[in-house]
């Protein structure tokens, strides 16, 4: 069972969709309530960091989370500004993160892409996967998401990092710290490569 969190921003059905497709289970959690027994959660986020930290620290549902994911060791994965939240801090707000992992959010800056790197960064990539590791089981550098963001996770320590891509400057697109999981592109969104991925979560 997959507990997809819904604190008013996401793709929300679109990875139930997914994982009906894997005759993997999932639920919604709204509330506090509906997180506990969470065995995997999905994090997922579009739109501003700020605003996505305002919803999540107004819907009641943190401390439970954290609970879950630090108490009970319960496998967790940030989507897109999901993934961002993780990070201490971003150039896009003022509000702190989660800070479950050590990082921060950095702006792409426009000098340093090429002429033909326009902000944001949209559409499709491939990425360079660690070999080795479990959620990136079946992908290579042949392996290709779908990318919308202006803004990358910048990890402090580079044993966290499990995928990279290119956008003019190489970025951490994948990170995971124990059991604590983030991908910056859209895995309900890049077919086949995110449904394996999505697998590769659900069958931790």
């Amino acid at each position: 069972m997959i507990t997809i969190i819904d604190y008013g921003l996401g793709n929300i059905r679109a990875f139930e969709n997914v994982y009906k497709r894997l005759n993997i289970s999932t639920k919604v959690a709204k509330n506090k309530n509906e997180l506990l027994g969470a065995k995997k959660i999905i994090l997922p986020g579009v739109g501003a960091f700020d605003h996505a930290m305002t919803l999540l620290n107004n819907s009641g549902m943190r401390e439970t989370l954290e609970e879950l994911v630090f108490g009970n060791k319960i496998p967790v994965i940030g989507i897109c500004v999901g993934m961002q939240m993780l990070a201490k801090k971003s150039d896009e707000g003022m509000l702190d993160g989660l800070g479950w992992v050590d990082a921060t959010v950095k702006k792409f800056k426009v000098s340093e892409l090429p002429p033909n790197a326009p902000l944001p960064h949209m559409g499709w990539n491939n990425i360079s996967p660690k070999v080795g590791n479990e959620l990136m089981a079946g992908l290579n550098n042949e392996s290709r998401f779908y990318f919308l963001h202006s803004y990358y996770f910048n990890a402090a320590n580079n044993e966290t990092i499990i995928a990279s891509a290119n956008y003019g400057i190489d970025f951490t697109c994948a990170v995971k710290s124990e059991n604590i999981y983030g991908v910056q592109f859209h895995p309900e969104k890049s077919h086949h490569n995110g449904i394996q991925l999505l697998k590769n979560f659900g069958t931790l």
